[in-house]
């Protein structure tokens, strides 16, 4: 119960801190001179869209723990890497960094969770645009799919921050150790049992110079399985 209480917490904030975000933005443009009623509705719309997505994770992450059946739909992994991108967009810019995406064409379209696969991503991500707050200039975020010598699809989220101890590599991923201070230590954790669930690999890797990567794999013919995370 402590884990699940975590890990929804965990994953839950990024969508609620949007749509007060969003809220946020409605009200200003609905208490100009002259209302913006256009562009009131568009963050009024992503409010309820952010919403959502937090009930979405609730009840996908609560279903790993349930043993509940995999929800499977088709899954065009270039596609998601740039909806998080632009998902991201105020992160990043907030904090001056760059992305690159690097998406190998034609990648198969697979069978998987599509909320759960997209805070892996979103997990990532975050934890490249965290590394980077503090680690100077010369902030590169790149996501990267190809297809690896094994045939299944191989996603790379590459930062130039801070870096990675190398003792560290496979401890980040045990439940509740974190390395940030305000961190629940479940989101590496849960990232990779989604990904095991969907029976790929999740690892890390660190550079002789600056920054991390995180790499985790999926077949391109998954059967999701209903494994439990805890």
């Amino acid at each position: 119960m402590g884990e699940l209480t975590a890990s929804l917490a965990h994953e839950i904030k990024q969508p609620i801190g949007a749509s007060v975000i969003d809220a946020k933005t409605c009200l200003l443009w609905l208490d100009r001179l002259d209302p913006d009623i256009g562009k009131a509705c568009e963050a009024a719309s992503r409010t309820v869209l952010d919403v959502m997505r937090a009930s979405d994770i609730i009840n996908r992450i609560g279903s790993l723990f349930k043993k509940g059946p995999p929800q499977r739909e088709s899954v065009d992994i270039n596609q998601l890497i740039r909806e998080m991108i632009e998902l991201l967009r105020g992160e990043t810019t907030r904090y001056s960094i760059s992305v690159r995406a690097e998406l190998a064409p034609e990648l198969h379209v697979i069978l998987g969770d599509i909320v759960q696969l997209r805070q892996v991503l979103m997990n990532l991500m975050l934890n490249g645009i965290d590394a980077m707050k503090d680690a100077g200039t010369d902030h590169q975020l790149t996501i990267k799919s190809e297809v690896d010598d094994n045939g299944q699809i191989l996603i790379s989220v590459r930062d130039t921050g801070v870096g990675l101890d190398p003792h560290l590599v496979e401890q980040v991923f045990d439940t509740f150790f974190t390395t940030k201070p305000q961190g629940l230590g479940m989101g590496l954790p849960i990232s990779r049992s989604i990904v095991e669930s969907h029976g790929g690999h999740l690892w890390a890797s660190f550079s002789q110079q600056r920054g991390a990567t995180f790499h985790f794999t999926l077949p391109t013919e998954i059967r999701v399985s209903s494994t439990s995370a805890a």
